[in-house]
């Protein structure tokens, strides 16, 4: 028999019936793909309660037979429904446990006489006996019981080896599904693991292991599936650690070698050019920060291989201003330069303030324009036919040395005539591979440099991982005269007359000439609200309440509390000439016969939006946008010489996770800090995003907050291989991890675009 492989289908070890179960509902195809299905915890056979000694109100997990089950018929308070309640009496030999599920009856299919399983919940009393209710539980392999039909404590005859085998010490609990249980997936990998050869091709070199103190890979994947105790499970888990941030890294360093050894045309601007004109006419001085970050970049700009980096920083902290004066560099220089934004709202923004800021240098060959000034191009998917041809004859004949744009940048027919810095605004739209599309539209062999941005702050964790073929610069010094900006939470159902005063303040301060935005989850309309709008709240809370939508609002505010002022809308269903009609008017302000004082959008505003006269923002259901998104709207007001006044509307009562997470927003306008506390919040790969590195399937153990010491070290190493060894020829099985990580990336990009 040949012996296993790592890379074998699984099919070839378990047969198609198990492995299409497998494939099917969790996405493991190989050998390995199974091995690293790692246990979600471990239930300890060594706590296992005798159910005769249960204590109300603590959580406990038993070992248990089924005795009896039982479906009963109740009304249901809330509807006034009658409905079921499935009732399974369980049983250890010694005592007898309730488990309780409402509405559940299909569970009686599974939950059989004589299954044997771990039942785990807490302890409560209803009738006099006590019951877990709604318990988590895993079943055991059926056995046949001992001719008594007792069981000893634990639930499990002495004589059954396979069952034995599964509930050892420590027993792994695995993400599971309806076809694949836990315990079926245990048994699995039981199979594979008795088949393992003495050796495995291991992705982490003998020195790497050597150097860090951390076992091989074939003790680790049995210590993490098999362990013996509580140390076994740790040392696995900070090898396997290893595994993961070494292929990412390995990743990260083969782009920044190969980034390194591409030609890019040096682009420096002349002394008396176009970005010395643009510099005599801004009102303002650069901050150091923007000056520091500017000389920076200007030398990557200079070098003959392109630019790759990350500029991120504070809301307001002038990063558009930044990158305007690299595009300026390279225009000066003979080449094109292209901003790409993830909406038409922010692509029309940032036309809208380039051309004001560079005035008749936006007017090259126009009447009143300047010689020495250039063309600006905007390009995006639903312009009209007519200024969509007139854009790409601009940008190909290279009369738009600015090019403004969306996706549509993106497309084939798009060519450019000399396209020499690539500009990514809010980078976590975007993929790997959408950035590298854009950059290769640069003629001959040469390529542009890249420069992306973010308003999101990156912990430093975050950025080696996430942007780890980036060089990162940051800013976090505002400019001089940015007002602050005063959070508070508005609690709706505890004191609604918060939110009338909300609304006398918005009118107030339109009446000193200043503007306001109003902002709500959801457009409303013929809009159908998502099982996300009236499901579980995140703090657990039952919320069926449809979130506030614009078009609801808007005419509410319109025709009552707001009704001394003028309202707008905004958001994504409008045509793109009814938003630049909506943003125009705004922007205007109050003096425009035609202007809007306050406006009520979706998140469409959430970055990029730059009207110095707002100042105050209430933001409704504030409870169903994250941490950074709030942060992230508050910073489009305040952006003038008034103070800004954000404020954070909610009906989640205090003490919830929702309204602990507003207090927080409340507390600080420190967006680093707000970015841990929202990285600590969500998921891994929501924040990391499979379209940035494919992380979101590959960090099953890593945690890029609480590994710092592991991802630092890691990229040390993956570094020093990658230079020596660039294929990584000297190690197949990381060469193997390498691609799969890369197959991975490319597939969630073709399933997104």
């Amino acid at each position: 028999m040949a012996e296993l492989r790592l890379t074998d289908a699984l099919a070839k070890v378990l047969g198609a019936r198990t492995a299409t179960a497998l494939e099917n509902g969790l996405g493991l195809r190989t050998v390995e793909d199974l091995l690293r299905h790692y246990p979600r915890r471990y239930a300890e056979r060594g706590q296992l309660t005798d159910l005769a000694s249960l204590v109300v109100d603590e959580h406990v997990t038993v070992l248990a037979r089924v005795l009896k089950v039982d479906s009963k018929s109740y009304v249901d308070r809330r509807s006034g429904r009658r409905a079921e309640r499935l009732e399974v009496v369980v049983t250890d030999g010694t005592g007898q446990l309730t488990l309780t599920f409402f509405k559940q009856s299909w569970r009686a299919k599974e939950l059989r006489e004589g299954r044997v399983g771990l039942f785990s919940g807490k302890v409560t009393v209803f009738n006099r006996s006590r019951q877990l209710t709604h318990p988590d539980y895993v079943l055991l392999p059926e056995y046949a019981l001992p001719p008594d039909g007792t069981s000893p404590i634990g639930g499990l005859p002495a004589a059954d080896d396979s069952v034995l085998t599964f509930a050892g010490e420590l027993i792994p609990v695995y993400p599971a599904t309806a076809q694949m249980p836990s315990w079926k997936i245990s048994s699995a990998i039981g199979i594979v693991l008795d088949q393992l050869p003495d050796e495995l091709e291991d992705p982490l070199p003998p020195s790497t292991r050597v150097r860090h103190g951390l076992s091989g890979l074939r003790g680790a994947l049995l210590a993490v599936h098999r362990p013996q105790s509580r140390e076994d499970v740790a040392e696995a888990r900070a090898r396997l650690r290893w595994d993961e941030a070494f292929v990412l890294q390995a990743v990260l360093a083969q782009r920044r070698l190969a980034a390194a050894a591409l030609p890019a045309v040096p682009r420096v601007a002349p002394p008396d050019g176009l970005l010395a004109a643009f510099e005599a006419r801004l009102p303002f001085t650069l901050t150091n920060g923007q000056v520091e970050v500017g000389r920076t970049i200007a030398d990557d700009l200079a070098r003959t291989h392109p630019m790759h980096r990350l500029l991120q920083g504070e809301v307001g902290s002038g990063k558009t201003l930044v990158a305007l004066r690299a595009m300026l560099t390279v225009v000066d220089s003979g080449g094109q330069a292209v901003l790409l934004a993830p909406t038409e709202v922010l692509a029309q923004q940032h036309h809208r303030s380039v051309t004001a800021m560079l005035g008749p240098l936006a007017e090259r060959g126009l009447l009143g324009g300047s010689d020495a000034g250039t063309g600006v191009a905007l390009l995006t998917g639903s312009a009209s036919t007519a200024r969509r041809r007139q854009a790409m004859l601009d940008i190909a004949s290279g009369e738009a040395g600015l090019v403004i744009g969306t996706h549509a940048l993106l497309e084939q027919k798009v060519q450019f005539f000399d396209l020499g810095l690539v500009v990514v605004d809010e980078q976590h739209r975007f993929g790997v591979e959408q950035r590298a599309a854009l950059a290769a539209k640069a003629r001959d062999d040469n390529r542009p440099h890249v420069l992306v941005m973010t308003a999101t702050p990156i912990p430093r964790t975050v950025a080696m991982t996430v942007f780890g073929d980036l060089e990162v610069s940051t800013l976090t010094e505002l400019p001089q005269g940015r007002a602050p900006i005063v959070t508070h939470v508005v609690p709706a159902a505890e004191k609604p007359h918060f939110l009338e005063r909300a609304w006398t303040r918005i009118v107030d301060e339109v009446a000193a000439g200043r503007q306001a935005y109003v902002v709500c989850p959801r457009i409303g309309g013929d809009e159908k609200p998502s099982s996300e709008d009236v499901g579980t709240a995140d703090d657990g809370s039952a919320d069926r309440r449809p979130p506030i939508a614009v078009l609801d609002l808007a005419p509410s505010l319109a025709e009552g509390a707001l009704s001394p002022v003028r309202v707008g809308i905004l958001h994504g269903r409008l045509s793109p000439e009814e938003k630049d009609d909506a943003m125009r008017r705004f922007a205007a302000g109050p003096a425009a016969p035609d202007g809007i004082d306050v406006l009520v959008a979706t998140t469409v505003v959430e970055v990029g939006v730059d009207v110095p006269n707002a100042s105050v923002m209430v933001v409704m259901d504030a409870d169903r946008f994250g941490v950074s998104q709030l942060h992230q709207l508050r910073g489009r007001v305040g952006r003038g010489a008034h103070a800004g006044l954000c404020l954070l509307v909610s009906e989640m009562p205090p003490g919830t996770p929702a309204r602990e997470r507003l207090d927080a927003v409340a507390r600080t306008l420190d967006g680093f800090e707000l970015s841990r506390l929202d990285l600590e919040q969500r998921r891994e790969g929501d924040v990391l995003g499979a379209s940035q590195s494919g992380s979101r399937s590959s960090l099953r153990m890593l945690a890029v907050l609480r590994d710092e010491d592991v991802i630092t070290a890691a990229r040390a190493e993956a570094t020093a291989l990658v230079s020596e060894d660039p294929d990584l020829a000297t190690v197949p099985a990381l060469a193997r991890a390498v691609a799969a990580l890369l197959d991975e990336e490319r597939a969630d990009y073709l399933e997104k675009s």
